[in-house]
């Protein structure tokens, strides 16, 4: 026969009875609970969007260079390079290692767009048909990508949209560009066809880069058809680029000879770090909302809990009388305590989920592109992020009732079942 938790019977039973309560202390008590849904929502909301925002933004520049970008020792931090072979013999290592998930070849050569009224200056970005253009493909608002063959030159482009805006073009229009050879000291000019316009509403990138064929580079540069500015590489966990980083370095350095080209391999989070440091300050931010938020209704249901030892300050009388211990007193308290927690989590919970999917579904909270990079709130809900907020609550919540339910030891029998 199973052992009877009389302090959990208890605390069942006035539980299912706080109907009958005083309004005053009902009303304090459903406020408490209140605090307890209402600051759940909050954090659910705030980790949600911030995380979210984190993730389209890295997303978006992760799209314009991959994750780790390997160039020539020698070549510095503008987007004129030095070239390299696309014929390396660790590339077949590199394939092997756990977390590479991609692997394309690229070419930058700085230039001018120069229409009859305005001028512009743009990076080239020459891609290959090993090119991954799934980002891309999401930021297309016009026309379409292009193909790319190892076998002839294509001259379509992919502009953005502020550029096109800027220059006022569209899809069709010739694109006059200008470029500068450094070895030979000549300009050359190209001319291309605007095949499609893209938006990332990354304000810096969209302005600068626009796409083409790798080959056009190669010549632009005088290359062999060999050579390239280097190698983007995609990874499976972002937050793996670091290890990865430093074991491509390691793997590049044992195939390197003496006076021959040294490969240094380049992690997005370096290339860029005022980005990517601007985001991470957003964690900080995180923390102190959730630390505000949690002590907030913490308090709340603190109040809540010496409302209820107040009301039952009779019944906390009678039962030291029979016998009862201080500690198995708070327990009773302590599990009420539990169950408004997990009723006001529940409602929280309900509410955040389906607010972050329908901001999911149909983008109801817009923003502004200029300010933000984005056009809607960003939404990134995770089970993990859902479990530990909801534990969190609960344990933070549970250890701050614990000082307030030391009231019941100041309590004396005699006096409270007199008490009114």
């Amino acid at each position: 026969m199973s052992q009877l938790n009389t302090e959990l019977f208890i605390a069942r039973r006035i539980f299912s009875a706080r109907g009958t309560s005083r309004k005053f202390s009902e009303s304090i008590v459903s406020f408490a609970v209140f605090g307890i849904a209402f600051g759940l929502f909050v954090m659910i909301l705030s980790v949600a969007v911030v995380t979210g925002f984190k993730q389209e933004i890295r997303n978006k520049v992760i799209g314009f260079g991959s994750h780790i970008q390997l160039v020539n020792y020698d070549s510095n931090s503008s987007y004129e390079t030095a070239p390299v072979s696309k014929y390396q013999p660790w590339l077949s290592e590199l394939a092997k290692i756990k977390g590479i998930k991609g692997l394309q070849i690229f070419a930058t050569q700085p230039g001018i767009i120069k229409t009859q009224d305005e001028i512009h200056g743009i990076v080239l970005k020459g891609v290959s048909s090993d090119f991954d253009w799934s980002f891309f493909k999401q930021s297309l608002v016009e026309g379409r990508l292009f193909a790319i063959s190892d076998s002839s030159r294509n001259d379509d482009v992919l502009i953005s949209q502020q550029v096109a805006a800027l220059l006022k073009l569209k899809v069709g229009d010739p694109l006059f560009t200008y470029f500068l050879n450094e070895e030979s000291k000549t300009q050359k000019m190209r001319k291309f066809k605007i095949c499609g316009i893209f938006s990332t509403s990354l304000e810096e990138f969209d302005r600068l880069f626009v796409l083409a064929d790798i080959s056009h580079v190669r010549k632009l540069n005088d290359w062999t058809p060999d050579q390239i500015s280097g190698f983007e590489i995609s990874v499976n966990d972002f937050n793996q680029i670091g290890p990865l980083t430093q074991q491509i370095r390691r793997l590049t350095l044992k195939y390197s000879k003496e006076d021959e080209t040294v490969l240094r391999p380049i992690a997005i989070t370096s290339k860029y770090p005022q980005i990517f440091d601007w985001l991470n300050l957003l964690d900080m931010n995180v923390w102190i909302i959730l630390g505000l938020i949690i002590l907030v209704a913490g308090f709340n249901m603190v109040s809540g809990l010496l409302i209820l030892m107040l009301e039952r300050t009779t019944m906390i009388g009678i039962l030291k009388a029979v016998g009862s211990e201080n500690w198995s007193i708070r327990k009773i308290f302590i599990y009420i305590s539990t169950f408004l927690i997990v009723r006001g989590m529940l409602w929280g919970n309900i509410v955040a989920i389906a607010f972050c999917l329908l901001q999911t579904k149909f983008g109801i909270f817009k923003l502004d592109p200029s300010s933000y990079y984005l056009n809607t709130v960003p939404i990134n809900l995770k089970i993990s992020h859902l479990l530990m907020l909801n534990a969190g609550t609960v344990i933070v919540t549970l250890l701050m009732l614990l000082v307030p339910s030391w009231y019941v030891t100041r309590i004396e029998p005699d006096k409270a079942i007199r008490f009114d």
